[in-house]
């Protein structure tokens, strides 16, 4: 078994410290001069395929400026990717457990190595600020640290426990389920898309990996670390592609063994719609592991530190612009410190900065038009359903610089049936609702179809424990911003419509990924 020292989570950086600003400066200037205007073409079977189509990513802050392109895959590359990938994974699947780990191992050691630059390369193709840049890298080497030591518990036959019998040896083996499909978002372009790989991975299986099309520099660049640490051929697939292409022809195809995916809520039920259908020649039941967003809430009662309270809820809603699936899109507070938290609330996220995340601004541009236009539309929409208390402007730029820049933006007094009290709005913009008392706080809370992320500041332990069972979130904070799950800390996932609640990051997360058989030998 392969000897590795205890998982421990990465320590971020600390960028009050001057040299870690200089030294992330001098990564934005290195990735300028060697990655920006990079090309990425496909990587089928080991071997860079390009197309004649390109997919183009643009620098989020500055619209005018072309961070660089990858190649858009075809039906016929999807079915060359997935042909490669079976034939690889009659070799793959016979490594060892320990063997397969190792590569992981290696990729985090490259990774740690060059760790700003891919923070850099974030901060510029996604418009990351420094520290979400540095946390979420911290992140994907956390998710590669932790797979390559959970998987040493499915090694072997007899690694599950059964009980014993009399003349008999019985056990349980786990085993690969095959090839599958992964299809990541744009808001952890790194950590995501790299911790959707490697767990299948190092069970056994092979993947083809579809990446947010707005992010497929970082993409590559995971890609690339993957290989450098000596990944197999025909084990991992590049196939940045249009989604309803690509991405529509691997899930329904009748050879997917199983599919990842993390998204949004209408893309993910389809997934999960068609993936049920079984097509001519199918022979198992796909399994689908699904992380479709949140519409997350954060209670404020009137026993909290209101200045813990405020400092989470600017934290949890306006970090990254709101653009994560944990994001705090819904601040419920009780009528008796209503004003108070409220108005600190806002002159807290008034004081935020506007900027590119090369300035390591506190709001960035969103990711692209078309959030740009979705968040507008709910600018537009949310003082007809609350009272406007900050923002609810869309500049669309910033410091002479054409973006998706969306000003901070806070509606109080809304009603929980509003629309923007329960559609899932990805963008910087809050709804603060009044509650009676603490039971309408936890109503309000549980109004939603989602069930991601909540959180709840109160010195009461009877509150507490009382969320602790009937809040209904896959994860659940107290007295702290509701976003930034540490792997193996806190395993990560929801259920209710936020989806299948398989925990990225926790002790089981690598069962999704393999097959139990069990096997009798009577003596």
């Amino acid at each position: 078994m392969i000897k590795v020292q205890d998982y421990r989570p990465q320590a971020f950086t600390d960028f009050s410290q001057p040299e870690n600003v200089a030294a992330y400066q001098a990564a934005l200037q290195k990735v300028r001069a060697e990655l920006l205007g990079k090309h990425y073409p496909l990587v089928i079977d080991g071997e860079r395929v390009d197309t004649a189509e390109r997919l183009t990513s643009l620098n989020p802050c500055d619209t005018s400026e072309v961070v660089g392109t990858t190649a858009r895959a075809t039906v016929e590359d999807a079915q060359r990717a997935l042909d490669g990938a079976w034939k690889a994974f009659e070799s793959w699947k016979k490594w060892d457990m320990d063997a397969r780990a190792r590569i992981l191992l290696k990729a985090s050691a490259i990774l740690k190595r060059r760790r700003l630059e891919a923070c850099a390369l974030m901060s510029i193709e996604v418009g990351k600020n420094y520290a979400e840049a540095d946390v979420e890298v911290a992140e994907a080497i956390d998710f590669l640290e932790y797979y390559a030591r959970s998987a040493m518990k499915y090694a072997g036959f007899g690694s599950a426990e059964t009980t014993w019998y009399e003349g008999e040896e019985n056990g349980l083996m786990f085993l690969p389920l095959g090839v599958g499909v992964s299809i990541s978002p744009w808001n952890f372009p790194c950590a995501i898309f790299l911790g959707m790989l490697a767990a299948p991975i190092v069970a056994g299986n092979c993947v083809i990996a579809k990446p947010a099309e707005d992010s497929g520099l970082i993409a590559g660049f995971v890609v690339d670390v993957l290989l450098e640490a000596g990944l197999p051929a025909g084990v991992l697939q590049f196939l940045p592609g249009i989604g309803a292409e690509v991405g529509e022809f691997l899930t329904t195809h009748p050879k997917t063994r199983f599919i990842t995916f993390t998204g949004s809520r209408a893309v993910g039920l389809h997934i999960n719609e068609v993936a049920a259908k079984v097509q001519p020649g199918q022979k198992w039941i796909k399994k689908v592991v699904l992380e479709l967003g949140g519409k997350d809430a954060m209670i404020v009662d009137e026993t909290a530190d209101l200045d813990v309270a405020v400092t989470a809820a600017v934290q949890g809603a306006f970090g990254f612009n709101g653009q994560k699936c944990s994001a705090m899109s819904r601040l419920i507070v009780v009528d008796e410190v209503y004003g108070a938290v409220v108005n600190a609330f806002v002159e807290r996220a008034q004081a935020l900065k506007m900027g590119t995340g090369e300035e390591n601004a506190n709001i960035t541009g969103v990711v692209n038009e078309m959030s740009f236009k979705k968040i507008s539309g709910y600018l537009e929409l949310g003082p007809q359903e609350g009272k406007l208390l900050l923002g609810g402007q869309a500049p669309g730029e910033c410091g002479g610089k054409k973006g998706y820049y969306i000003q901070p933006t806070i509606f109080g007094d809304v009603d929980q049936g509003a629309r923007i009290a329960q559609e899932e709005i990805f963008g910087p913009v809050v709804a603060v609702f009044r509650a009676r008392d603490w039971n309408h706080a936890l109503e309000i809370a549980n109004s939603t179809e989602y069930g991601l992320t909540g959180g709840v500041c109160s010195n009461r332990r009877e509150r507490l424990e009382q969320a602790r069972n009937e809040f209904e979130v896959g994860n659940l904070y107290f007295n702290r911003k509701i976003t930034g799950a540490i792997v193996g800390v806190q395993p990560f996932g929801g259920y209710n419509m936020s989806g299948t609640d398989s925990k990225a990051g926790g002790p089981d997360y690598l069962a999704n990924f393999m097959q139990l058989k069990t096997v009798t030998e009577r003596w």
